[in-house]
Parts: structure tokens; C-alpha cells; sequence
């Protein structure tokens, strides 16, 4: 991960800490995904990389016991001081804490059974060198899920806010070739990727996702908190600029918007699981 990356991600810890409860409840189906498509047994060892608040790896933890463990690690420090928070509030003991990069995972070949990453591989420069690297640390019939976001267009609920900006000029398109959060969500990117790996029983699958937000205000509160680059551009913005965009996101979420106020907006993930 890239000094830059690294930063903004340190950066984003104090938000994530806030939204910890948020993005395990809306990211619940795709760790259930996850976990069944690994396979777990008791006694097995498994590794989750970008694990952010580690949600996913600690349903793990509990079906490897009695007599597995959980490697919980992320490149940022800051991640990885909330997931210790975490673990120690839902009583998970059978996991150890360990700074790793996704690109060279400092571990020993073939000594885990099963490998974690859900929204991580997508902000890499170079997925592929995730992917040989997950391999060579699976002990051999090893088992790899991994999750990533599908496109912009069924992902309103993430694409609406930075939208907005662009709409009123406050920052650029995004490149859609660049890492980021809709990197991998091209059509057989995913499968190409874990062949090249050299996995196989490769199976990707769409996974559907919900985001309700109690009032627009709180889902911008919330995209501030999440994401670095909105917060950045939300900083930066004169006093009389914001009311704007809070107008156009209003706008914007009209179609998503329920009778009490609420809104109910779509996502939409995509699993990939395969064998070493």
C-alpha cells in the first residue's frame, strides 16, 4: 500500500471507529457469504487480511474452535487498533492482531487453511500480486473468499454523495481505471484474477446489500466518516457551498426515499471463493 493510501486510511480511522456497528450490519451478508464459502472446521488457522473492524474474521474465530485461531491484520494501524477494540468487547480470544500488506503477506507458505478479504484488494495498485500471495500462504485444499464492490450503477448508495460534488463542480470524476472502490467490479475481473492466482473451483457470485439511513442528514454524516476523499472535498467547501450539496444529494435520493423519511438504498457486492 502506497504512503498516500496508508495516510488516508490512518486518516479514516476516528470515522470508521463511529460507523464500526454500521458497516457490520451492512456488511453482514457478505460476510456470511464469505464464511460459508470457506468451509471452516475446529482446529483450522485463519488469516483475514484488510480487516478493517475485523466483523468477518471474528465469525471465523468461532467456528475454528476449539483449538483454531484467527490471524486478524490490515496494513493500517489505526484498523487494526479498532478490530483489538472489538474483539475484546465480544470476548473473542482464539485471535492475534499483526500488520500485514496484501501485496506481501509476511507469513510462512502454506500455514493457513483459509484466507479472508472483503473490500480490500480493489484499492491496490497491483490485485494480482494479492492473489499469488494469498496462494502461497494457503496450505494446500486451502480456502480463499473474498469480496469487492460491483458497479457504480447498482451502488447508489455509494456513488450518489461523490455525484453531487461533480454535479457542482467541487471535484473531478473519478478514474475508473485507477484503485478504488469500483476497480474490480468489471465483468470477469474477479475470476481472471483468482485463475491467474492459480486457484481453482473458482465460483463469483452477486451479492445483495441494503443501506438504510435513518435521514439524509445522517447518511452524510456517515459518508463523511467512511470516506476520505468526500470528507476532504467537504473541508474544504465554503459555509455557503455545503447547503448546495446536501440540496442535490436530496435530489439525488429522491427515488430511494420512504414514507417516513428514511432511506432505503440499494448495493450490491460481488463473492468470489475459490481452492488452493
Amino acid at each position: 500500500m502506497s504512503d498516500p493510501v496508508r495516510e488516508r486510511w490512518e486518516a479514516a480511522g476516528a470515522g470508521w471507529r463511529r460507523r464500526a456497528d454500521r458497516v457490520q450490519t451492512i456488511g453482514m451478508p457478505v460476510s456470511a457469504w464469505m464464511i460459508d464459502r470457506v468451509r471452516l472446521q475446529p482446529g483450522q488457522e485463519v488469516l483475514e487480511l484488510a480487516a478493517g473492524p475485523g466483523d468477518t474474521g471474528f465469525m471465523a474465530a468461532e467456528l475454528v474452535q476449539p483449538g483454531g485461531s484467527l490471524i486478524s491484520s490490515d496494513a493500517v494501524e489505526s484498523m487494526l487498533d479498532i478490530a483489538r477494540e472489538r474483539a475484546a468487547a465480544q470476548g473473542i480470544e482464539n485471535v492475534t492482531f499483526k500488520p500485514l500488506e496484501l501485496e506481501w503477506i509476511d507469513l510462512e507458505t502454506a500455514s493457513v487453511d483459509a484466507a479472508l478479504c472483503r473490500w480490500g484488494i480493489m484499492f491496490l495498485s497491483d490485485p494480482g500480486a494479492a492473489m499469488r500471495e494469498m496462494r502461497r500462504v494457503l496450505r494446500p485444499g486451502g480456502r480463499v473468499a473474498l469480496a469487492v464492490w460491483d458497479e457504480p450503477e447498482v451502488n447508489p448508495w455509494a456513488t450518489v454523495p461523490t455525484r453531487a460534488l461533480v454535479e457542482l463542480g467541487h471535484t473531478d470524476p473519478p478514474d475508473p481505471t485507477a484503485p478504488g472502490m469500483f476497480s474490480m467490479s468489471e465483468p470477469g475481473r474477479l475470476q481472471a484474477l483468482l485463475e491467474e492466482g492459480g486457484f481453482t473451483e473458482i465460483e463469483v457470485e452477486a451479492i445483495d446489500v441494503t443501506a438504510d439511513r435513518d435521514v439524509l442528514e445522517v447518511y452524510l454524516d456517515e459518508t463523511t466518516d467512511l470516506s476520505v476523499p468526500f470528507a476532504e472535498v467537504r473541508e474544504r467547501l465554503a459555509s455557503e457551498e455545503w447547503p448546495a450539496v446536501v440540496e442535490r444529494v436530496r435530489e439525488l435520493t429522491v427515488p430511494f426515499a420512504q414514507s417516513d423519511g428514511t432511506l432505503r438504498m440499494p448495493g450490491r457486492a460481488l463473492g468470489a471463493a475459490a481452492s488452493a
